[in-house]
This record gives C-alpha cells, sequence and structure tokens, in this order.
C-alpha cells in the first residue's frame, strides 16, 4: 500500500503518454511530463522511456527498435514537461535511425540514437543463464519493498523516500540479495538479481501498440536499480547521508518482445567504479529462462 492506496503501474504509463507538438528543431515533436519521486531531481528512466516512445511513434512502417544509445546532459525537473524533437536521421528497406533531443527550459537535457529494424529470418542463440541466477528463490518467496521497509528507518530515509521504494516506482522489485536501500543486506558483491514485474496489468497507451509499450516500459524500469551493484560492492546503500548519483549515459539493446506482465528476472553487474563513476550492466529474462534485453549504463557516484 502506498498512502492508503494499493500502488500501480499507472506512473510508468503516464510517463509514456506523449503530446504532439510542432517541431521547433527537427522532424517531429512530442511533448511529456516527468513522474513525481522524492529526490531533487526527474527519474532518468522517465527520460528513456518518453524517448523511446516519441522514436517508436515517428516510425510507421512497422520497423522494432532493437537498440537505444543515450547521454544525460542536465537533470529534469519534476512534474514539469519535456519537449523531445524527433530527427529522421535514415528510413532505410531493413533499418532506420532517429535521434532524439529533449528540451527543458530552454536547454538540451537529454539526447539519443534509436535505431529500427525490420526483421528478417536467422539463426538465433540465447546466452544461459550465468552462475548468479542458480538456486534464486522465485519471487514469490521474497520480501516486496513494503514488507522489507515497514520497520525500517534511518540514514537519509524519509517516509516519502520508503514510500516511493514501496509502491511509487510503478514496479513491484524483489532483490537477491536484499535490497541496498538502508544498509547492504547480503555479502558485498558485485553482483544482484532483481525480480520484477508491474503492480498491475500496464494500461494502454495512445499512439503505441501494445508491444511497443512493453519495450518502452523495459527502458523506463531499468534505470531504477542498474547502478546498485556497484553500490553493493562499494558499500553504499541509497540511505547513506550525502550519497548523490546520476545518470551519465546508457545503452540498451532489445533481442525479442515479450509482454511485460508477469515476473522477469533483471540480472545485474558491477563492471568499474572509478573517479566518481560507476559502470553497471544488465539482462532481463523471463521466468522460463528467456533473454528479452541487455542494458549498460554509466552513472556518478558521489559518496559525500
Amino acid at each position: 500500500m502506498t498512502n492508503g492506496t494499493p500502488p500501480t503501474s499507472e506512473i510508468f504509463t503516464a510517463a509514456v503518454a506523449l503530446t504532439p507538438a510542432e517541431p521547433e528543431h527537427f522532424d517531429l515533436a512530442f511533448t511529456a511530463v516527468t513522474q513525481p519521486c522524492p529526490w531533487p531531481k526527474a527519474y532518468g528512466g522517465d527520460l528513456v522511456a518518453q524517448a523511446a516512445a516519441a522514436a517508436m511513434r515517428s516510425v510507421t512502417d512497422g520497423k522494432t527498435l532493437h537498440s537505444m544509445h543515450s547521454y544525460f546532459l542536465r537533470p529534469a525537473d519534476i512534474g514539469a514537461s519535456v519537449r523531445y524533437e524527433v530527427e529522421v536521421l535514415r528510413d532505410g528497406r531493413g533499418y532506420s535511425t532517429r535521434q532524439v533531443r529533449g528540451y527543458q527550459n530552454g536547454k538540451t537535457l537529454y539526447v539519443c540514437l534509436a535505431n529500427f529494424a525490420a526483421g528478417e529470418p536467422g539463426q538465433t542463440f540465447e546466452a544461459e543463464l550465468p552462475e548468479l541466477a542458480e538456486d534464486l528463490p522465485d519471487p514469490e518467496e521474497l520480501p516486496g519493498s513494503a514488507a522489507y521497509l515497514a520497520e525500517l528507518s534511518g540514514g537519509s530515509m524519509t517516509e516519502e523516500s520508503k514510500a516511493y521504494w514501496s509502491g511509487g516506482r510503478g514496479f513491484d522489485m524483489r532483490h537477491v540479495p536484499g535490497p541496498v536501500y538502508l544498509t547492504v543486506e547480503g555479502k558485498q558483491v558485485p553482483q544482484q538479481a532483481v525480480w520484477l514485474k508491474p503492480f498491475d496489468p500496464l494500461r494502454s497507451v495512445e499512439g503505441l501498440t501494445d508491444a511497443q509499450r512493453d519495450l518502452a516500459a523495459l527502458a523506463y524500469v531499468c534505470d531504477y536499480t542498474i547502478l546498485e551493484p556497484v553500490l553493493r560492492v562499494l558499500d553504499l546503500p541509497w540511505a547513506k547521508p550525502g550519497l548523490v548519483t546520476a545518470s551519465l549515459d546508457h545503452a540498451m539493446w532489445f533481442h525479442r518482445p515479450e509482454p511485460v506482465g508477469d515476473w522477469l528476472l533483471y540480472l545485474q553487474e558491477a563492471g568499474a567504479a572509478e573517479a566518481g563513476r560507476g559502470l553497471g550492466s544488465g539482462r532481463f529474462f523471463t521466468r522460463d529462462h528467456r533473454h528479452l534485453a541487455t542494458v549498460v549504463q554509466e552513472g556518478m557516484i558521489r559518496p559525500t
């Protein structure tokens, strides 16, 4: 429960609800509103998912988004409109490419390249689950964030941030080892697994097919925990006083489609930490081990 009401996935579908606008710089434009969160800046996944939605709405010949490469240039205001301008860089028979820039307060705050593929017959390969995924408990055996946080307090955690972690992100998330909210639970290792699924069935989004909405959902939810393996190995819980993090750049590849409704397994690993930056990578799998998407992100990690 969040503020007495059941948690819902609507925060995601509200984030990717775009309004067409007159372009000022490129070929098409849309506006979208960043969603509430208890931090000084908007959640970076809002920008990635909104840009993905804008790019997908510009491709009308059936091609599917297969990769995004993003840079976060400035923090975005919370609950405020971001203007996304889409440049049509190429439309070929097999592939199409878009550049998307996000503007707020007259400045560029986000930019990405998105690539689309028509798809063609070819051989299939899926990597086996890594050792981290062996003998994982089922998500039903693990506490949700609300249950985990119910009796906890301390550090920089407030009632507002506790409510947000518990039910304000649109997705139920269950960690193995335990979460890194107030302390780093479990071993100080550079890997973790997160089971996740929407709190309730995803709503339709105007201008997107359900398959496109589900791709945007992966782009949206991936940013919440992608830096956590770095925080875990450095023994830096989210509620450590003075800790500041920010997304710097982000890359994502979508390998195969799958409805986002049941539990997904998000396997994550820290790649590096140096000079105030950390690199995390992650892979999304279905419960029957289908590999859906791969994410790599670098972020600023400032302990004090």
